[in-house]
This record gives structure tokens, C-alpha cells and sequence, in this order.
């Protein structure tokens, strides 16, 4: 769940929301990737997508727990679902799913014993489907790249502490940074057109929540609402 701020309360955005919009930015990346790649990009997140239905609360808040906000336990669980959810879809696009959990776990939180065995169990994963699929693994980890930085320029536009930040994508490396509210600069300019706007469906809370019951019925009376991005090339400074 990612939560949104503004003057007139909370956007709850689920996670597979956001990453429908990482798919439609992968498929506006020149030369178009292969449509499971665009797949795995869109489905990034697929792991999420029931527990976002009925998200637990956070007591300190009153609102869902944002994905930042998830005890270790749960995020692996859903994490390790993820590429299974997919697998019948597309077992390219479960490696990339796999492949993107596994660099979230190994770069971004503290190696525990539990990260440890799910880095592993993902790792053999991969091995799997690529030798079954005849798949190139060096092809992979540039397809995977792809997939983080579309995850990462559909993330920045609602987190702007997020940039300034640099993702390699094979032999390119794209520079990100926040323009304005809602607006995300890029450099190279990596996409068909030469602006993007792309809006998250969210359900807007006015309200806190003193228990997961009184959230998920909050939840289920929302409002409906969007939240508009912009992604445009950074300019060239004089």
C-alpha cells in the first residue's frame, strides 16, 4: 500500500496499481521490451495485490500499513508468493518478479537468517525456470534492471525523497530527479513520448481507524480518486 497525502486527507494506493503504472511506462521504453518483460514490470507487485483488499492497520496512525511500514515476516511471505502468482501467466515474467524481490531483500534491508534462506530459495528459483526456458541469464539481469527502474520512476513521483537516484538498465544509466510536485525528470530520456501522464486509482480516507475492522469498512465506503504523474525529460542546464 503506498499512502499519498494531501490537504484533504490520505490516498491508499495499492501496490498492484502502482505497478500497472511501472507496466505502461516499460511499454513506452524505446525499443519496446519483450511483452513478458512489460509483463513483469506490470506485475511487479502481483504478491501484494490481496493483502492491499484487506491491508493491516498501523496502530500509530490509523491508517494502512504503508509497504515501508510491513513486519519482516509478512513482507517475505508475500514476497515468496509472488512469483508463483504469475508463473501460469508468463515463467519469464515469475523469474523478473523473483529477480526484483531478490535484489529488494539483498540490497535494501539488513541480511537476517530468514532473508538469507528466501535469497536462496529465490536464487534456485531462477536457476530453474532460465535452464527450462533456455532463457540467457545476462539477459535476464538487464530485463530485471528494466523492471526496477520502471518500479523506482513509478515510486519517486509519490516519495520524492527518493531522488536524486541513478538505475543502470544494461549499458544505460538513468538519471532521476524531482522537478515539482508530482513531476519526475529523467535523463537520458529513455521513452517514445516526449511527456508522460499517468494517474493512480486510490481510495481517499478522511478519517483514522482505531481498528482493522473500522479501516477495511472505511476502506470499502471510500471514494474513489486519482493522482496524476509527470514524467518529463530533465533539462539541459546552460
Amino acid at each position: 500500500m503506498l499512502l499519498h497525502h494531501d490537504d484533504d486527507g490520505v490516498v491508499c494506493i495499492g501496490q498492484a496499481a502502482h505497478s500497472w503504472i511501472s507496466g505502461q511506462l516499460a511499454r513506452q521504453w524505446v525499443p519496446t521490451p519483450p511483452p513478458a518483460v512489460c509483463l513483469g514490470a506490470e506485475q511487479h507487485d502481483i504478491g501484494m495485490a490481496e493483502w492491499d483488499r484487506r491491508p493491516e492497520l498501523n496502530p500509530d496512525t490509523g491508517y494502512p500499513a504503508s509497504f515501508l511500514e510491513l513486519p519482516l515476516a509478512t513482507h517475505l511471505a508475500l514476497w515468496t508468493e509472488a512469483p508463483e502468482r504469475i508463473l501460469s501467466q508468463s515463467p519469464y515474467a515469475a523469474v523478473l518478479v523473483s529477480m526484483h524481490g531478490h535484489e529488494l531483500f539483498a540490497t535494501k534491508r539488513e541480511l537476517t537468517p530468514e532473508i538469507e534462506r528466501y535469497l536462496r530459495e529465490q536464487e534456485r528459483l531462477q536457476a530453474d525456470l532460465l535452464e527450462r526456458l533456455g532463457a540467457d541469464p545476462g539477459e535476464a539481469r538487464v530485463h530485471q534492471q528494466l523492471v526496477w527502474a520502471m518500479d523506482h520512476l513509478a515510486l519517486v513521483g509519490l516519495i520524492p525523497e527518493w531522488a536524486p537516484e541513478d538505475n543502470p538498465v544494461g549499458d544505460v544509466s538513468l538519471h532521476v530527479e524531482v522537478a515539482g510536485e508530482r513531476h519526475v525528470t529523467v535523463d537520458p530520456w529513455p521513452f517514445r513520448d516526449d511527456e508522460i501522464r499517468l494517474a493512480y486509482p486510490g481510495r481517499r480516507l478522511t478519517e483514522t481507524s482505531a481498528t482493522e475492522d473500522e479501516l477495511h469498512a472505511r476502506l470499502a465506503a471510500a471514494p474513489w480518486v486519482e493522482v496524476e504523474v509527470r514524467w518529463t525529460r530533465l533539462p539541459r542546464r546552460a
